[in-house]
């Protein structure tokens, strides 16, 4: 249903990032193809993962939203999200992932309160993009990683 690469990125942009729209999706720096991108949403509505709601105000514009078989996976991603940050190099602040591995109960019930009342405002901030300075939060990259596990035992 939701095992391979994409699907679990779509998943993951719908929960966490916030985003809605299929133009959003593509958008989203991870190089998917339209036809993939179509072909993962199909499987995902036929699999009861998510909806697709034509939009109120314009009825050529399709909105995707998790379903509540979709939103049950809040605790797996936020595992495998935190996994990541643990092991691989990514661009998630550290203190960040550190609060969420901290306090996952918290997190997972901002994700479904979000979640029930529509609000698509993304709960992880925008990250990535080179912010290197003396103001940015340190990374979760293999040399942040000691400070990463360090935070997550405070």
């Amino acid at each position: 249903m939701f095992g391979d690469r994409w699907s679990l990125l779509i998943i993951r942009d719908l929960m966490v990032r916030g985003f809605r729209t299929f133009r959003e999706f593509q958008e989203s720096g991870e190089r998917i193809s339209t036809n993939i991108l179509t072909d993962r949403l199909r499987k995902l509505e036929a699999t009861g993962i998510i909806n697709a709601e034509v939009e109120e105000r314009d009825g050529r514009r399709v909105n995707y939203r998790l379903t509540e078989k979709g939103i049950d996976l809040a605790p797996v991603l936020l595992e495998l999200l935190i996994w990541g940050a643990r092991h691989e190099e990514t661009a998630a602040p550290c203190a960040l992932i550190a609060k969420m591995a901290k306090n996952p109960e918290e997190v997972l019930a901002e994700v479904r309160r979000r979640w029930r009342e529509r609000n698509s405002t993304p709960l992880l901030p925008k990250f990535g993009d080179g912010g290197v300075g003396p103001n940015s939060a340190p990374r979760t990259r293999k040399s942040g990683l000691k400070h990463f596990q360090t935070r997550v035992r405070d």
